[in-house]
């Protein structure tokens, strides 16, 4: 049985109260076993709708899950998304307060600039290719408002797919003659490497992950826009960020990112 409206933003409120209070709730599949990805969707579109009519602007879209093992070991088909919000951004020179978190991880992606708008059906890895502009290093903060981060694929998906913060690079790289499956990074936890990845590990190919997007917009009728930046999907397992972490992403032809925490209770 599908979950009404009133269900929906009652949801959106729990998850709303919960990112404000920083107390996580139970997972919302135990509580409604019936919720359906695209009701997910619905209590997502909700909070976000809350920010943009209190002044936020969207930036961009992010995905998740886009490891083809871990789905294969999950059991689905397809990644997930979320919405950025230019509060989400933080300037890589500033420091991130650590207390607005509840249990925060961070994870280093590929984030991709759209030159030109594009929407589906049908668009191809190749089309997306030819809409992107730009390549950017980028850490993701995510962090998850359903405790201990225990929720199935529809908790992440209310939850706007899990998502915190974002800190970009600051060197654009032209896509054209980069093989974004090839581009691999080095991942550095206070000054010591903890991981790697490479670009192949966002669904084959990080633009394949702009199609899917705009793909799936494209049903919703709506779609990527030019200056819009997705995010493709961690390249490695996430990490629990502590107080006072300083995080860095190095990646070949793209540069370097940092991501520095504060300790609790710091300006």
């Amino acid at each position: 049985m599908s979950v009404a409206q009133g269900p929906i933003s009652e949801i959106a409120e729990r998850l709303w109260s919960a990112e404000v209070d920083r107390i996580p709730v139970s997972p919302l599949s135990a509580d409604r076993p019936g919720l359906l990805p695209e009701e997910a969707y619905a209590v997502q579109a909700c909070n976000v709708d809350r920010r943009v009519a209190a002044g936020r602007v969207i930036r961009g879209h992010k995905l998740g899950l886009t490891s083809l093992a871990m789905q294969d070991l999950l059991g689905i088909t397809e990644p997930i998304s979320g919405v950025l919000l230019d509060d989400m951004i933080v300037e890589e020179s500033d420091q991130i307060r650590y207390d607005p978190f509840i249990q925060p991880r961070a994870e280093a992606e590929i984030a991709l600039r759209l030159g030109s708008d594009l929407s589906g059906p049908g668009v191809s890895t190749a089309q997306a290719l030819a809409a992107i502009d730009g390549v950017l290093a980028a850490i993701e903060i995510g962090d998850s408002r359903i405790a201990d981060w225990r929720g199935k694929l529809v908790d992440s998906v209310a939850d706007n797919a899990s998502s915190a913060r974002l800190v970009l690079g600051g060197r654009v790289t032209p896509v054209s003659g980069l093989d974004l499956r090839l581009v691999g990074m080095l991942f550095y936890r206070n000054g010591v490497p903890i991981d790697s990845g490479a670009g192949a590990a966002a669904l084959g190919h990080p633009a394949r992950c702009v199609a899917w997007l705009a793909n799936k917009l494209g049903t919703e009728g709506s779609g990527l826009r030019r200056g819009g930046i997705v995010l493709t999907g961690g390249l490695h397992r996430m990490v629990p960020v502590r107080p006072g972490d300083v995080f860095r992403a190095e990646f070949a032809h793209l540069g370097s990112v940092s991501a520095h925490f504060s300790e609790p209770d710091a300006a």
